[in-house]
């Protein structure tokens, strides 16, 4: 469910009008994908929550809040839902239940786990926009708020590929997720829950936990291949992004307590193209860093219990929204 509201009301001034509208013109030199944003969500992996469960026949399921809030000045466009936008400001909720089965054969001397995550999307965007012609010019400026909401784009795990007999207390995995455009999609609006294309990402994940003295290292890396959005004529380009977490575990409540901090950094490789990508090769770039708190416990015989809370503020953005993550991981190991 989606709504769209113009802002009736006149801008503040000609002056305002004038600066979104050079900058509008002058974006060709920019460089993000389409939206300031891709299916990859900044700080999402690399903790243990996120590893290999080691467990034949075992069953996961998690369950992700999501909160974000961020916004771009005015002298920053971004290209959403086949409009070019300035001076945004979004607010996003969403609630991911994923599951995870490892099946109980030997692959290659490890295992093998599936997965699925289906999200449910809350978004409210607003900002200046213009709307683009038959011809490919860019219409007058006008004020718009957008509200969205429903099932977003789900991600498949068509397999996730682990060792946990490479080194002591070490969970390898390599591990393909394929976002799928099942969220809704309207051009012209500024908030969709879908983004309207298939994202492939290839990625890696190494986690060490130590039973003896507690502490954690956690890494992910991935690689994001878009494929075309067809109601825009856009394709984002490549990009790699990277998270770690490192924190110290303790003994509390008849469980481990993790404290420590989650990083991220995320760079778009390749250009965008297609005859909607009319700001040019947008390519972005964000970083960041929080803190990470976490509890875990064994409950009845043999299932796990896992809690995750992190805040992941963006230090350093081009070309996209910048703002700040609020994860929270609620998850069973059966």
């Amino acid at each position: 469910m989606k709504h769209h509201k113009p802002v009736t009301k006149p801008l503040k001034s000609t002056i305002l009008l004038t600066t979104i509208a050079c900058c509008l013109m002058q974006a060709a030199t920019a460089r993000a994908e389409e939206g300031g944003g891709a299916h990859y969500m900044p700080g999402s992996m690399a903790s243990f929550a996120d590893a290999f469960p080691g467990k034949p026949s075992s069953l996961t399921v998690l369950d992700f809040f999501t909160y974000y809030d961020g916004s771009t000045p005015i002298h920053r466009q971004l290209p959403l839902g086949g409009l070019l936008t300035a001076g945004l400001d979004a607010t996003v909720y969403a609630d991911t239940v994923a599951g995870f089965y490892q099946a109980p054969w030997d692959v290659l001397g490890g295992g093998l786990v599936f997965g699925l995550a289906v999200p449910y999307v809350w978004m409210e965007i607003q900002g200046q926009a213009q709307r683009i012609g038959p011809s490919g010019e860019p219409g007058p400026v006008f004020s718009a708020r957008d509200t969205a909401n429903g099932i977003g784009d789900m991600t498949i795990i068509p397999f996730m590929l682990g060792w946990t007999n490479i080194l002591p207390d070490l969970k390898l995995d390599s591990r393909l997720s394929v976002f799928a455009p099942t969220g809704d999609y309207d051009q012209g609006q500024l908030a969709n829950v879908g983004k309207n294309y298939w994202t492939f990402e290839p990625g890696i994940m190494a986690s060490w936990l130590s039973s003896k003295i507690g502490t954690e290292v956690s890494l992910y890396t991935g690689v994001d291949f878009n494929t075309r959005n067809n109601a825009t004529d856009y394709t984002s380009g490549t990009s790699l992004h990277f998270d770690a977490t490192v924190a110290q575990h303790l003994p509390l409540f008849g469980g481990f307590v993790g404290l420590g901090a989650n990083g991220f950094y995320y760079k778009q490789l390749t250009g965008d193209s297609g005859s909607g990508a009319r700001l040019g090769d947008f390519e972005g770039m964000t970083v960041g860093v929080g803190p990470v708190l976490s509890y875990v416990r064994p409950i009845c015989k043999k299932s796990l219990l896992l809690a995750e809370v992190k805040w992941l503020p963006e230090l350093d953005v081009e070309k996209r929204m910048k703002g700040d993550f609020v994860w929270f991981k609620l998850g069973i190991m059966f």
